[in-house]
């Protein structure tokens, strides 16, 4: 294949691959998004898609790109039938007597607010309310291939062996593979961490909750998505299989049901299993390619947050390649 010089080959079709892909496709550049899978089959698919934070470091930068994203969010949101994003009210749910402010609050200390003695959830002895964007992940990535379509992007489906494969084609190369990146670049340090879902019929819960602190293994969350009730969920680290874990399905279950009892009674639709992909610091920066001549950008590690800073690592991105 021709080696192109005036255009950009973005690597990996996930939330971050897809934005990154539209941000530069909206500038001008030419544009090639290459996915060994569908956006409806990454990772990104499976996600729970709330904006916040999580499993991603370093904090001040990830703070950044959040809140950087958080404005396209909420304009996004005032198009739900569209985009697949909506602002959602909800809690973080915490059982410690007072409430303790989540790391990221000095950023934006009026998106939450202590919650009143009437709306502690049940088995929860504090938190605060906020209202954020929630997003239908199938719904949101679609929207994404379509604004890339419409700018010109093209989408390719097949699989790269290697970074050195992509950089053979074109001299500038963003490389958003995710967990991928582990084999792809090669970069042992990103691992994963799976998280488990369980979809159940809606009985009725129309406001998101999660339970704060969220570094163990398991947690709990509740996602009011238009499929159905996500229940969550699980955090294990170094896990590779997505595989769903019926023992673990029965807990996520149990605990969201003692928080709303009409849940035991639900429907289960489907059990979804994503692994995230984790990394002890983001990596978003330039290099030089193998071959001197070109230039990778690396846009990968985003743990569980990679929606929440999409939009800011895209900017990001397209800040770093040439005029």
């Amino acid at each position: 294949m021709a080696r192109a010089r005036d255009g950009v080959l973005v690597v990996g079709g996930g939330v971050s691959g897809l934005t990154t892909a539209v941000v530069l496709a909206e500038s001008g550049r030419p544009v090639r998004l290459v996915s060994d899978r569908p956006p409806e089959s990454t990772t990104s698919a499976v996600a729970g898609g709330l904006w916040e934070p999580y499993l991603a470091e370093p904090r001040e930068r990830v703070a950044g790109w959040a809140f950087a994203t958080l404005p396209t969010l909420t304009a996004l949101a005032e198009r739900p039938a569209e985009t697949g994003v909506r602002m959602v009210a909800g809690v973080k749910a915490q059982r410690t007597p007072e409430p303790v402010p989540p790391w990221w609050l000095p950023r934006l200390p009026e998106a939450l607010r202590p919650l009143r003695p009437d709306e502690v959830p049940r088995g929860f002895r504090s938190g605060y309310a906020a209202t954020l964007p929630l997003l239908d992940m199938p719904a949101y990535l679609a929207f994404l291939a379509r604004r890339l379509r419409d700018a010109g992007g093209v989408l390719e489906r097949r699989r790269l062996g290697s970074l050195a494969e992509a950089e053979a084609e074109s001299a500038l190369v963003v490389n958003c593979s995710g967990l991928a990146a582990h084999g792809l670049v090669p970069d042992p340090e990103v691992r994963p961490i799976q998280g488990q879902l369980v979809v159940v019929e809606n009985p009725g819960v129309d406001r998101w909750l999660v339970e704060e602190p969220t570094e163990g293994a398991e947690t709990t969350y509740l996602l009011p998505q238009p499929a159905g009730l996500l229940l969550g969920g699980t955090a294990r680290r170094d896990r590779w299989t997505t595989e769903p874990d019926p023992t673990l399905a029965a807990r996520i279950v149990a605990r969201c049901a003692a928080i709303h009892p009409e849940i035991a009674g639900a429907r289960v639709l489907e059990h979804r299993v994503g692994l995230r992909p984790a990394r002890p610091a983001v990596r978003l920066e330039a290099e030089r390619g193998r071959d001197g001549g070109g230039l990778v950008v690396h846009n990968y590690g985003h743990g569980g947050c990679g929606v929440t800073v999409s939009w800011g690592c895209a900017r990001e991105v397209a800040g770093l390649l040439p005029d």
